[in-house]
């Protein structure tokens, strides 16, 4: 096996989002920019002798491409050892449990997350370090530095592998006497395992035996074998509780995020009347994100945080407690409560699952999340959507109640943090940053200020200062704060590949029993119309309503 040196010319769009590098699958088929990324990664981490590279992704368009690219240049590039799952499918969260289980130098994962697939849609990758959570700024600058100067990148020339068939392929290693092993392996029974090691699989087959109705929504993604596997295999769960799960590269055209807008089928049978089930689940394209319905009922991501957080010790793997929570900045406060009450600490991160490892690996937290549709533990260093599921279905069979009866229950006794998320997609970056800019020149005389019943009592652009490394993250979204705790939250997101998103996060804390079943638009109308009249969002951008509600 000879290495090739390959002259190419750098990219001066290569840096790393929230999650790693995403842009359309056009741009990734440009002669040399898969490479140049990859080398750039490679060319930063200092590869140790007999290093094992883990791969795979959500299965969508030019994955198998990228992932026989990855192995030559792995291979060039000091690996002696490639893990692959099966056919390429590896969902985020049990790509991180592979790396963690196998104690691997790291792993490049191959998805766009929620957005899009197709030979029209995103491609993205991402590199995961040694503790199986997403590469740290401090490693993602450099790569992003390196990439726009790089000159030539390594690879080698290889007869493709075939990743359809578990077992081992060798080939004769760069040096003498060395050999080179790409490894496909069966990632989902790896991953269901740790699920069975962690949740009483027994009372939820008892629950789901009883009677009671499920639906799991892969959307056409990465988690349908993880779902078959858990659900029908091991829990028992009728084959016809799941829908959508062949994974496709296209994700059957649709668009694999786990909200009320985009997984419409599953939400018009969680919301059929007396017809509805009893509860129904969703997640994403590369399995990390969740949604979590009860009978004619959603529970937003914030709250289901701080139900799991209240709720864990009812849970095998965390029966003894809990060591803290986290979640991100513009999630609610609904777990801070929980957190108060169970005299546990709470820790406000950027968004970036990235910061949650860092208080993971030091032992403070055990249970973290996102409003983003995202919740995990320590178990991995990543989201992981079917984690919430069947945490979800663990409780729900302990407690013998629904999920609007469990709901009521916490909100009875924690009080409501109301929450609601406007995305408005696709703006014009001009107008995006418009709209941001408009609101930090108002910094100075927002505050005092009164708007309807609320009045403002600071605002700020968020920054974060990590107290396990000691680094300083600025400018993570604008905070408009009132003085009865209420919130506005402003933030332009890093995850998308067409123009800008802008997110706009609206909370309200209602410890009023009596209308706790206010409809979260409704409870918040009025903090709707002063978000848009700060911002001028529809002046700025001429967009009247969001793209998504969550």
């Amino acid at each position: 096996m000879r290495i090739n040196l390959i002259p190419t010319q750098a990219f001066n769009d290569q840096k790393p989002g929230t999650s790693g590098l995403r842009k359309k699958v056009k741009v990734f088929q440009q002669p040399n920019y898969l490479e140049n990324f990859v080398q750039s990664f490679f060319d930063t981490l200092t590869v140790p002798a007999n290093a094992t590279l883990v791969v795979g992704g959500d299965g969508r368009y030019h994955n198998r491409h990228a992932i026989q690219t990855i192995i030559q240049m792995a291979a060039a590039n000091g690996f002696s050892r490639v893990l692959v799952g099966q056919a390429g499918i590896l969902s985020t969260p049990a790509a991180s449990h592979v790396i963690r289980k196998c104690q691997t130098f790291g792993g490049m994962v191959l998805s766009a997350s929620h957005n899009q697939g197709g030979i029209n849609g995103d491609f993205g990758i991402k590199y995961n370090i040694g503790n199986g959570g997403p590469a740290p700024e401090k490693i993602t600058d450099e790569v992003f530095a390196k990439s726009k100067v790089i000159t030539q990148y390594k690879i080698v020339d290889l007869p493709l592998v075939d990743i359809d068939t578990i077992g081992k392929t060798e080939f004769a290693g760069v040096n003498a006497g060395e050999i080179f092993t790409v490894q496909v392996i069966d990632a989902v029974r790896d991953y269901a395992d740790l699920m069975q090691s962690l949740f009483d699989f027994t009372a939820i087959k008892q629950l789901l035996a009883s009677g009671f109705e499920i639906k799991f929504d892969a959307m056409h993604a990465v988690t349908g074998p993880y779902a078959k596997e858990i659900l029908v295999n091991r829990l028992g769960a009728p084959l016809e509780s799941l829908m959508n799960c062949e994974p496709s590269e296209d994700f059957g055209g649709g668009h694999p995020d786990p909200n009320l807008t985009y997984a419409e089928d599953l939400v018009k049978i969680m919301f059929a009347g007396e017809n509805a089930l009893d509860f129904g689940a969703a997640s994403d394209g590369d399995g990390d994100r969740n949604m979590i319905l009860g009978q004619n009922f959603f529970v937003t991501p914030s709250d289901s945080l701080a139900v799991l957080a209240a709720n864990a010790t009812l849970v095998p793997a965390y029966a003894k407690g809990i060591a803290g929570v986290a979640r991100s900045m513009p999630t609610s406060g609904a777990v801070d409560r929980v957190a108060a009450k169970l005299n546990i600490p709470c820790f406000e991160t950027p968004t970036g699952w990235k910061f949650f490892g860092n208080l993971m690996d030091a032992g403070k937290v055990t249970l973290c999340g996102e409003e983003s549709f995202g919740t995990s533990s320590s178990h991995v260093r990543e989201k992981d959507g079917l984690w919430a599921v069947l945490f979800w279905l663990n409780i729900i069979a302990v407690k013998k109640q629904g999920v609007e009866a469990i709901l009521m229950s916490h909100w009875q006794e924690y009080g409501r943090n109301v929450y609601s998320r406007h995305d408005y997609e696709s703006i014009p970056t001009d107008a995006a940053n418009s709209v941001i800019t408009h609101i930090k020149s108002q910094f100075t005389t927002l505050p005092g200020q009164q708007f309807g019943r609320y009045t403002v009592s600071t605002c700020d652009d968020f920054s974060y200062l990590d107290p396990i490394d000691g680094s300083v993250s600025n400018n993570q979204g604008i905070r408009i704060l009132f003085t009865d705790g209420s919130r506005i939250v402003f933030r332009l997101s890093g995850t998308g590949t067409e123009g800008a998103t802008l997110r706009i996060y609206l909370e309200a804390f209602e410890p009023d029993v009596s209308k706790h079943y206010l409809d979260a638009q409704i409870a918040l109308a009025e903090m709707i119309q002063i978000a848009l009249q700060i911002s001028q969002l529809v002046e700025r951008t001429g967009r009247t309503f969001p793209t998504v509600i969550t």
